[in-house]
Order: C-alpha cells, then structure tokens, then sequence
C-alpha cells in the first residue's frame, strides 16, 4: 500500500505506500483489469541486449556486482518521496565509479513499465508501489522475478558477520515470499496501519480513544454535535478501509480469520466476525457520523479534511505523516491506535494492530543488472540509509533499528508505541500482495466503497465479496497462495 502499501503515494498514488501501500501507498487511476495485469507479467519479446557478466566477489562486492555496467532503478513516487533513494544511489556511485546509474520516479508504475516487461528490458530494481501497482502474485507465478536469497545471504553493508536477512524486522522476509524458500521481494518501509486521529482534537472531547465500538459510537456522537465528524477515507479509494478493518475483524474472531480470507477458502466472508465488523463500520454511515461528501474525495483531500479537523478518525497507514505534513498543524497531536473492537467477547486483546513491510521493491528476472538492483537494495539496508529514510520520511524500515539518535516525530513516536503495546498481537492480512484487483477493485470499490457509500447494506456487500473471491478460487489462470 503502498504501498503498496500499499498501501504505503504523492498527489496520485499510495502502498500503499502497499501493502502494504503497500505494501502499502494509491494513486488516482483505477488498477488495471487481471487480463492487463497478466499482460503486463507475460514472458514475451525479446531482450534487447545481453545480461551484464558478473563481476569479481570480494568482502566489499560480496554480490559480484559488474563495476561498470550500467543499472537502472525506478522508484514509485509516492508519499515517502524521492529523497532517500537519491541518497542511496549515491552511494552506488560512489562505490561503482565507472558504472552508469539511470534513477527516474514515476507515480505510474504499471503503464510506464508494462512495456518493457512485454519486450524483456525491464529495469533492475523496481518500487513495485501505488495504485498502478503491478500484481505480484501475477508477477512471481509468470517467473518475472528474481530470487533475492542471494541478497538476503549477502553480509550486512555494515557488519560482515551478520547476513542482510538478520538484520530485518520480524515478517519481513516471510511476506517476500510466495509458496517455498524463494524471496521474491524485500519491503522496504515498515507501516503501521490503523486509526489515526488528533490527540488534540480527542482532548478537546474530554475523550480517550475509545476501545469498544458502544465507545466509539459514544465519541463520535460528541464530535457531532461540536460540528467534527466522526470519520472520513479515501472515498474514491476505499481499499485504504482493510488498514483499520483487517485488524479488526483479526481481533474480533483471531488470526484464522484473516487466514481463511488470504487463503479464499469457500465461505471465508461469512464469519461472524466480518459480519459484525462489517455491521459496525455500516453504523457509522447510518448515524452519519462519516464526513459528508467522503465517498467523492480521494486519499490527499479527506486526509486534508482531516487534518483540518473535519473528521476525527481516519484509517490509513504510517506513510500519512509524511504525505500530509504540508496540512498537519504543528499542534495536532498525530497518533495512531490499533483499532477499537466490539466487546470483551473479542478472541484478541485491545492493541491488536496490522503492521507489515511496506514499499515492495523488486528484481525483474530478466533484469540486464540484477546484481546492482541486489546492491542498491543492500546499501539501502545499511543502518546510516535506514536512519536517512527515517529522519526524512517519518517511517520506520525493514532494517531493525536504525532509530537510534533519531528525534522521533509525533506520528512515529505513536507508531513505534502502538508496535509496543501490541507485542506479538501484529497481524499481516496478505490479499493486498497475493491478489490485487481482488483486494483493490473488488472488495475495495465495488464492496466496501459501496457499502460506506450507503448503496450496500452489510448482508449485500459480504454477499458480494464472497462471490469474488469464489471467482479468483475458481479461476485456474491465477496462481493461488496459502498461508503455510
């Protein structure tokens, strides 16, 4: 969401981010139908040019990169911006003089790289993030990506001792993969998604934030009458709904919920946890407590109203500190919360959040430099290019660590918080990286958007979205996943 993530996500795109924005941050153009989609992963045309040979493995080239071939990285410019990787290319240049680095950012990831893909002269690294994000799964199950165990087993930029692998975070390397050992990408960001709110506008309530629905309905009523909606969301968007919602339909019938969804099982949608999850997000509509106009207005413009103190909650992922930072009042209060349950009956405890890697970078199989795309990734690894991001973009990383020394901004500082009081309560929804158009097009738009929309009741949209998911089961042209 954005990126990707994912979620994680500039003016027209996440992560989604990707999703996680993912994963994640979004763009402002709908994702490609699957047909496209697959186009866009298939094996055709031919390479123009040879692959780059290898160069000579040292202790400072452990990856045998070739010290002048050229190396290509495009970067999805989103909410994190373009900064951070500029700073990492320079380091490429500086430890590979003679080799030639063409770095360019696009928010259209999909339409601008879809040919190329088609020809076979994809570029080596890739940020594979915003709503023109290209279907991963689609991508590993055509054998368009090149395995990043190499990378993973390479020594750290900073201590040769220690494997690139351990030095992530918790999950990062289990969300690269699809079905076996192989790696098919490395989050970079790490996002936390869920509730965001002003800690001063709460306070101006004489209000917590609340940790059963029966308190969030009560809030929400007090914000009415002081002329504060209780919410908003990306309305043109609504995929940016799960980053609360998943959570919390994890929290209210346990991890196999969410599990049984990723893995399409037949029925997955009818669980009584999403039918209550869906059945109170659907109250906040019919007590109006949603921002008017909301369905009409994209990531950027509710998150202004928000910032405005229009609405008090918004659900969105940790990239919004940076994307929103021109509107954010200095006195805002920026937090974040896991979200808020239904009751006690919940099978997990208050703080159950979704918290995953976010800014999906990629290899492309036939990239004429993977080695370099390898590299770059490898530099931006190190605990100074972490620290860089952070300080920068307001976000951790995949790198565990790379805080120290840092003043913590408000947004992170509720972030890191939040992992905190989660502990080993985090949950990782993978239908954002695993199927797409199922995640951003179907059960997004034509489910959620329309039910928050008021054109579907609760009962309509789960009936809806089970059905799509039935097709993506049923379809034997889609490469399917399953939690192992």
């Amino acid at each position: 969401m954005g990126s990707t993530s994912a979620e994680n996500r500039g003016t027209e795109g996440v992560g989604r981010r990707d999703l996680i924005k993912r994963s994640a941050a979004l763009g402002l153009i709908s994702v490609p139908t699957m047909s496209f989609l697959s186009s866009c992963a298939s094996s055709g045309g031919d390479d123009s040019g040879d692959k780059a040979k290898a160069g000579k493995k040292t202790a400072k080239n452990p990856l045998g990169v070739n010290d002048t071939a050229g190396m290509e990285f495009v970067l999805f410019d989103g909410g994190f911006g373009k900064e951070y990787a500029e700073d990492a290319v320079k380091i490429y240049e500086k430890n590979f003089p003679q080799a030639k680095v063409k770095f360019s950012a696009t928010q259209k990831i999909q339409s601008t790289l879809q040919p190329r893909f088609n020809q076979g002269t994809p570029p080596d690294l890739i940020d594979n993030s915003g709503a023109e994000q290209m279907d991963m799964g689609v991508l590993v199950g055509k054998d368009q990506l090149t395995d990043l165990t190499p990378l993973l087993d390479a020594p750290s930029y900073d201590d040769p001792n220690k494997k690139v692998r351990d030095t992530l975070r918790p999950g990062i390397v289990e969300m690269g993969q699809f079905d076996g050992e192989k790696v098919w990408i490395l989050y970079y960001a790490y996002t936390v998604y869920g509730v965001w709110y002003s800690q001063k506008a709460l306070d101006s309530l004489d209000e917590q934030y609340p940790e059963t629905w029966d308190q969030m309905l009560a809030v929400c009523a007090k914000a009415k009458k002081k002329g504060m909606a209780g919410w908003t969301y990306a309305g043109k968007y609504p995929y940016y709904l799960p980053f609360s919602l998943y959570p919390m339909i994890g929290k209210v019938g346990g991890r196999e919920v969410l599990d049984a969804i990723d893995n399409l099982e037949p029925n997955a949608w009818k669980h009584p946890a999403v039918k209550a999850c869906f059945d109170a997000y659907y109250e906040l509509y019919k007590k109006g407590y949603v921002l008017k106009g909301t369905p009409g207005l994209d990531h950027i413009q509710s998150q202004t109203a928000w910032a405005q103190g229009k609405a008090l909650f918004i659900p969105n992922g940790s990239w919004v500190e940076n994307e929103s930072a021109n509107v954010i009042p200095e006195d805002f209060g920026l937090a974040v919360s896991a979200p808020t349950g239904i009751d006690s009956s919940d099978k997990l405890p208050f703080g159950t959040i979704w918290a995953s890697g976010g800014e999906p970078f990629i290899v492309p199989s036939k990239a004429k430099n993977a080695e370099g795309g390898m590299e770059q990734l490898r530099i931006m690894l190190s605990e100074a290019s972490s620290k860089n991001f952070t300080g920068k973009v307001k976000s951790l990383t995949a790198y565990n660590g790379g805080t120290d020394g840092i003043a913590l901004t408000p947004g992170l500082k509720s972030g890191v918080a939040a992992l905190d009081k989660a502990g080993e309560n985090v949950v990782n929804p993978r239908l954002q990286d695993w199927y797409v158009q199922l995640q951003k097009e179907k059960i997004g738009v034509s489910g959620l958007g329309e039910m928050m929309a008021g054109r579907l009741t609760p009962a309509e949209a789960i009936k809806k979205i089970q059905a799509y998911a039935d097709e993506v089961a049923k379809d034997d042209s889609i490469k399917h996943y399953k939690h192992q």
